[in-house]
């Protein structure tokens, strides 16, 4: 059985968003803390924080290579995956985006019993 998704208008566009020079923000949805990373027009939305010691994703950056890289201990990870890339074996919790005319929207699995039945 597949988990069902509830989506979040997150932003009305790409650029009404909070970025840091970085193309990194955080940004808080339905209760849970989340990083969104830009690169052009596409946006990636992931854990907030390193599975590894809980390193503030947005406060590190996007390597040449696309990856992101926590501050703490620069593991990277793919943004589009949640793969850790420099072989520490963690993975980072992803979160669908969808780019739509009504703005830029996230997908959070839905909580609890309820979302069950439906």
């Amino acid at each position: 059985m597949g988990k069902s998704l509830q989506w979040h208008c997150v932003a009305a566009s790409v650029d009404e968003l909070p970025w840091q020079d970085n193309s990194l923000c955080e940004i808080t949805v339905a209760g849970r803390t989340i990083c969104l990373v830009r690169n052009g027009q596409t946006v990636r939305a992931c854990a907030a924080k390193c599975p590894h010691a809980g390193g503030r994703i947005a406060q590190g950056f996007c390597s040449a290579a696309g990856h992101l890289v926590c501050p703490l201990h620069r593991y990277r990870f793919d943004p589009a995956t949640g793969r850790n890339v420099s072989g520490e074996g963690y993975h980072l919790r992803t979160y669908p985006v969808e780019l739509r005319e009504e703005g830029v929207f996230v997908g959070l699995e839905e909580a609890g019993l309820f979302g069950w039945f439906r």
